[in-house]
């Protein structure tokens, strides 16, 4: 009979997952040990936060992802990590230890404890779809279904609270839980694939919007094939780039309202039918609300709401919308003249004596990219800079472009390495998200990977400088070359123009057994053409 803790593991696996990111601590070394001894790989991280990001990454990139930590001290660390997870919808497994139901009796004053014993669980049952705490053996086995079900059906996070003196218990068999409720009316959803059908057919100049939960739902093959067999060119935004590889035909770029480019811009503002798929309305991904989308000329589907025009329509998944739109008799049209990405110049193509700048660090990267590269995108100029970066395949920029939460992109790059090998990650981080969990690049070393690292040193806050400037924004300058002389392993290159850039890549791409670490030196006060941009809209509407 299983125990536990046992069963636990099994259904992690069961699920995909490989990998378990975390810290150890007294409340949850039992089920390490039974972690250590099982068919899943612990990767213990510097700090929980980090095993966190990359926990949110690995599920970003495999489908789930998980995270195990002690109680509170490490439980509470992870926190932020879990609810940018809740608001991006990623689904990651947090499994936290915590004291035993039997030396709880009389309500002690145990280590780590904050103020009831419930505390933590109380805390992440607003971060999270779903939660439990494993109290009982009779009904744990089921607990545990339920909460994982919960993840990979809603894409957000999880909460699973392991008292030690239970993870040897041994559980329950119960029957394992029904296939997923789509939700689906069939009857509701012909009705919404008629109208959306009839408003596409109808439109001058249809354009598809596709957002971070394709990613999420698999259904990047689905707006391929629509895409394909419609000709109805696709703009993602910032927070689903690669969604789809930027080489097609009708692939517009990404969409951002004035920090996009303005040829983008236009044609998707002019569209009389605007098919927003997956599509999060957040201030980032609508360049700051300088977007211009009107509802009355849309259609919006998200798994949590249908709108056609102002018409709303109730129980109707997703993914059968989507799926729906694939199959449904939307006449095909010519591609006309649309705006497209420009293919990267070749190496070496453009001038290279020059000081660097974010705008050439950008163009210069972008030469560099391969099918086998995977970006990774910090908050700030490193994400909005990379907008323009042109992504090969799907699923391969990874940015947390909603939550914002700085310190993302070096813990993230383990993640979605260890999650898909054949990927080497190029992490883009500013200085200060450097400064919060670049130190994990000992837990690359640890693990034998080796991600391309990128620092944007400019000394400080650059987005924080650009809406208010102040000596609160400045960070101190660290010799961000000589990390691997602390940790031992890797090489460090000092980027000031665009040949030490060149030399730098070209020596990365060929060190592949170790980290690579560039510190860029920009000048304080420059920013990326997408900042530039949205500055230039915003002054007109001044």
């Amino acid at each position: 009979m299983l125990n536990i803790g046992e069963y636990l593991i099994q259904r992690l696996y069961a699920h995909g997952v490989r990998h378990v990111f975390g810290v150890p601590g007294d409340y949850v070394l039992a089920f390490y040990d039974l972690l250590e001894r099982s068919k899943l790989r612990i990767v213990n991280t510097c700090d929980e936060q980090g095993a966190g990001f990359a926990a949110d990454a690995y599920a970003r990139v495999r489908g789930l992802g998980a995270v195990c930590v002690t109680y509170c001290v490490g439980g509470l660390k992870v926190a932020n990590s879990t609810a940018e997870a809740f608001a991006e919808k990623s689904p990651v497994v947090v499994i936290s230890g915590a004291p035993g139901i039997r030396e709880r009796a009389r309500n002690p004053l145990l280590h780590h404890k904050v103020r009831e014993f419930d505390t933590q669980k109380k805390v992440f049952e607003q971060l999270t779809v779903a939660s439990t705490v494993l109290s009982d053996p009779q009904t744990a086995f089921q607990e545990i279904d339920r909460v994982l079900h919960a993840a990979l059906q809603y894409k957000r996070p999880v909460y699973i609270e392991l008292p030690r003196d239970l993870v040897g218990a041994p559980g329950l068999p119960h029957h394992q839980p029904r296939p997923f409720d789509d939700g689906n009316d069939p009857k509701i959803l012909r009705a919404a694939l008629l109208e959306a059908v009839a408003m596409i057919n109808h439109a001058r100049q249809p354009v598809i919007i596709a957002d971070v939960e394709l990613h999420r739902f698999g259904l990047q093959e689905e707006l391929l094939k629509l895409a394909r067999q419609t000709n109805i060119p696709v703009a993602a935004t910032l927070l689903g780039k690669s969604v789809m590889g930027e080489h097609y035909p009708f692939y517009l770029g990404v969409y951002e309202g004035a920090m996009g480019r303005d040829d983008v811009r236009r044609y998707v503002e002019a569209s009389d039918c605007a098919i927003l798929l997956g599509a999060f309305m957040t201030d980032i991904n609508l360049g700051i609300y300088t977007a211009r989308l009107d509802p009355a000329r849309s259609i919006y589907a998200t798994s949590e709401k249908l709108a056609i025009r102002h018409h709303t329509f109730e129980n109707v998944a997703f993914d059968g919308f989507v799926r729906g739109l694939v199959r449904a008799a939307i006449q095909p049209r010519r591609l006309g003249k649309i705006p497209h990405p420009a293919p990267p110049p070749p190496p070496g193509a453009i001038p290279g004596r020059e000081r660097i700048t974010v705008k050439r660090l950008f163009e210069r990267l972008n030469a560099h990219l391969t099918d086998e590269t995977l970006v990774v995108a910090d908050v700030g100029d490193a994400m909005f800079g990379a907008a323009d970066l042109y992504i090969h395949h799907r699923t391969e920029f990874l940015g947390p472009a909603y939550y914002a939460s700085m310190g993302f992109a070096v813990p993230a790059g383990i993640g979605a390495q260890l999650a898909n090998r054949r990927l080497r990650p190029v992490v883009l981080v500013g200085d200060g998200a450097f400064q919060m969990t670049g130190m994990e690049l000992a837990t690359a070393v640890r693990y034998g990977l080796n991600p391309i690292v990128i620092v944007l040193n400019n000394r400080g806050y650059s987005t924080e400088r650009h809406m208010q400037d102040g000596p609160y924004n400045d960070v101190l300058d660290w010799a961000y070359s000589r990390v691997p002389a602390v940790l031992g392993a890797g090489r460090g290159f000092v980027v000031e123009s665009g040949d030490d850039l060149e030399h730098a890549l070209a020596e990365a791409q060929r060190l592949t057994d170790t980290f690579s670490i560039f510190d860029v030196r920009l000048d304080p006060h420059d920013h990326s053409p997408a900042m530039q941009r949205l500055a230039g809209r915003l002054a007109k509407q001044l």
